[in-house]
């Protein structure tokens, strides 16, 4: 006897062919019933035999569409039509409440690659060809459920061919939202030109020397000829950009070979339907030197969207792809009549929501996410325990929101440095897109503890708000992500975060859970003289250190200092303590020691000096540690950073290569972090360890670290999926929010 069963899918199923693929897998099982979308999730009535019904739920999951994620289905007895006749896709329900997701952007499909280079098929060259498989999504859409008549793509008509399709079960663009063809979609224009003369003239100015300006899918991007050094100047120039290493979209995965040393977990997340950058040890090659600048470090990726293929076709080179904002400002979306480019290549579907390109750094097995933003976000993560209504801002840099209901928290897309207005109007501008979308209105603002981030300033709307010490938020983050139960051990290396005591945190021990922490350990205190301006000029924080660190080793021998710009006026500066703020960084030590193998004397760009000592380390694979102490200080454990510099500067002075200094370097600090680890564990029985904060961006220092404490018995984290820079700060706001909230800390420990 037939029966009758309501099943719900939760996850994203919305945008990723996942209606149809339901219509399929039913109409092969033996299914009766209909499947909808509804908010942000898929309903489905399904009638049959208890073993077909069984038989259709298991392969819900087991064989769904490659981009779809399931985070749940939730079966329940449903009504039973004897009526219904076959299995159908009927019309999208808009629903209240929280736990709404929306698809992130996916890159072309093989399929559709296929069909933009066949002469036979009638979309050769068009390029917005899509599917259900891949193409806009998150960037088009401006409310759910996802159906066309919701997205940027409504003002376009399908032509009858392109709605034969839509409407044809076992056609892949079944319910492909975005269809289009060149006779009803979106149209290039260059110049005065469309269509394909649009395409040569653009691709004819490239290749001549020239930049232009293109409409990607979350704003426009600056493209040029990656091997003519002409070109990637005037890009920096165009985005104020001088050093920082500038990302190429290369044709295929054997031009990417040629220019970067790319691991099997390297060629995995460049092919993966996200297609984020992918920062990978780069080749001497063809490619001009003012790529990189000198940088070990290459970001590469495959060309997207179908524009981005038919570019690479045509040229045959690798080319510059990069966002056409300047540094730290939000995606240009619609006016870019400022630019100083030779043509923009643009077309008239518009843009819902500004994405940059997301970016990755694998190590080993692992990658861990630089930047959340396009293919990535907006996917919805996990949270330790069920939301109210929340809002977590976020930090300064590298600015994210959060928003929360629930038992999933949506981490919005990387925006940039709040101090900048029209990044703090971007901001704003992507909150409200996603509150409407997923239909949640905080009751809860949750910030930084420092009261001067403008992050901290938007969270008092709200009159019920939650201040997260920011180090606890990045432990909290890699633990939420892991669905670790606390307590847990946290390794929170950064540049600067305001600690509950009012200096300046950043080298972290802490035994945490998601409603508390308590301090463990740390690194020595150093004067950062004049505040904000030594972390633009490394060599300030070597003075700091050297001259009004805190240590028991001693005075400082004369000379070690001699030969950083500014010494005599640092040092006045820190004898009278005038503007010298007091910090335990990581990040800060990372920079005092490249600037004293005079690798990096000022910061082109945020962490430059410490990628410049990872550079260097990285020729001498296996050196021993410099010298370190480790102190009991009124109650924590305190690595004495100074007593390693001193080894480090007589090691210099020695003769000791300086690459080989660098290499002892990163080993010690991973020596330090794995001791501390234990000292801890020791006293707390505690062997889960979460490694958060941007200096676990340093690939060399991360695999170490992870090896070294896999090797003494711990359980190690890090950050994959969420960025362990301030990128990932609100969404450990988000989770201990939840926890203290709900009053709800699962396990053991006290925080206090």
């Amino acid at each position: 006897m037939d029966a009758a069963w309501r099943i719900e899918v939760h996850g994203i199923v919305q945008g990723v062919g996942f209606r149809p693929f339901v219509h399929r897998l039913a109409t092969a099982v033996g299914i009766r019933g209909h499947v909808r979308n509804a908010g942000g999730h898929v309903i489905i009535s399904a009638s049959g035999s208890p073993a077909c019904l069984e038989e259709f739920v298991s392969g819900l999951t087991t064989m769904r569409p490659e981009a779809a994620r399931i985070r749940d289905v939730v079966v329940t007895p449903g009504t039973l039509d004897q009526e219904a006749v076959g299995f159908k896709i009927v019309e999208s329900q808009a629903v209240p409440g929280p736990a709404r997701e929306i698809p992130p952007d996916l890159a072309t499909c093989a399929d559709c690659l296929r069909e933009l280079f066949d002469p036979a098929d009638r979309r050769y060259r068009y390029p917005f060809i899509n599917c259900t498989a891949c193409g806009p999504r998150a960037t088009i859409i401006e409310s759910l459920p996802y159906d066309r008549a919701r997205t940027s793509m409504r003002g376009f008509e399908m032509c009858t061919a392109c709605a034969a399709e839509y409407h044809d079960p076992a056609d892949r663009r079944f319910h492909a939202e975005p269809i289009a063809c060149a006779s009803c979609g979106p149209r290039m224009r260059f110049l005065s030109l469309t269509g394909e003369a649009a395409l040569r003239a653009a691709v004819d100015v490239i290749a001549g020397g020239g930049v232009i300006a293109v409409k990607g899918l979350g704003g426009f991007q600056l493209v040029c000829d990656a091997i003519n050094d002409e070109p990637v100047s005037r890009v920096r120039q165009v985005k104020a950009r001088d050093a920082k290493p500038l990302a190429v979209m290369v044709r295929d995965m054997v031009a990417a070979d040629a220019l970067a040393g790319l691991s099997e977990n390297d060629r995995r997340q460049l092919g993966a339907p996200s297609a984020p950058i992918v920062l990978a040890p780069r080749r001497h090659g063809v490619l001009t030197p003012g790529i990189c600048h000198g940088m070990p470090d290459i970001g590469l990726f495959l060309p997207y969207t179908p524009l981005h293929h038919l570019l690479l076709d045509a040229l045959r080179r690798p080319l510059v792809v990069t966002s056409a904002n300047q540094a730290d400002s939000p995606m240009l979306i619609d006016d870019v009549s400022g630019l100083d480019v030779d043509g923009v290549l643009t077309h008239d579907r518009p843009i819902v929501a500004r994405y940059d390109d997301s970016v990755v750094r694998s190590f080993g097995s692992r990658a861990t996410t630089i930047r959340r933003a396009r293919g990535l976000a907006p996917a919805m993560l996990p949270l330790p325990v069920a939301a109210p209504p929340l809002l977590a801002v976020g930090a300064q840099l590298k600015s994210t929101f959060t928003l929360a209901g629930g038992h999933g928290a949506v981490l919005g897309p990387h925006i940039g440095d709040l101090s900048d207005a029209q990044t703090l109007e971007a901001y704003e501008e992507a909150l409200g897109h996603l509150r409407r979308i997923h239909g949640i209105e905080p009751v809860h603002a949750v910030h930084d503890l420092h009261p001067d981030y403008l992050s901290t300033r938007l969270a008092q709307r709200w009159p019920s708000r939650v201040a997260v010490q920011h180090h606890h938020a990045h432990v909290a983050a890699v633990a939420a992500e892991h669905r670790l139960e606390p307590p847990f051990l946290g390794v929170a290396y950064d540049g600067l975060g305001l600690g509950d005591d009012g200096t300046f945190w950043g080298g972290e021990l802490l035994l945490a859970g998601y409603t508390g922490y308590r301090r463990l350990g740390r690194f020595s205190h150093a004067p950062m003289p004049g505040g904000a301006a030594a972390v633009r000029r490394p060599a300030r924080m070597a003075l700091g250190y050297l001259l009004g660190g805190e240590t028991s080793t001693g005075p400082i021998p004369s000379g070690l200092a001699a030969g950083l710009p500014d010494a005599d006026v640092i040092g006045r500066m820190i004898a009278q303590r005038v503007n010298c703020p007091i910090a335990s960084s990581a990040g800060r030590l990372f920079d005092a020691a490249a600037a004293l193998l005079g690798l990096c004397d000022v910061n082109g760009f945020e962490g430059e000096a410490a990628m410049r000592l990872e550079q260097a380390a990285t020729a001498y694979p296996g050196a021993d540690p410099l010298a370190w102490r480790l102190e009991r200080r009124d109650g924590l454990w305190v690595y004495d950073g100074l007593a390693t510099l001193r080894d480090l500067l007589e090691a210099k002075r020695d003769g000791e290569p300086v690459g080989r200094i660098a290499a002892g370097f990163h080993a010690t600090i991973a020596a330090v972090t794995v001791l501390l680890c234990e000292r801890a564990a020791a006293e707390h029985d505690v062997t889960q360890v979460c490694l958060s904060g941007g200096v676990f961006q340093n690939r060399l220092l991360a695999t170490d670290v992870l090896a070294r404490l896999s090797a003494a018995g711990f359980e190690p984290y890090i950050g994959e999926q969420v960025p362990v820079n301030d990128g990932g700060i609100s969404y450990g706001q988000a989770a201990i929010a939840a926890a203290r909230l709900s009053r709800t800390d699962h396990g053991r420990g006290s925080f206090a």
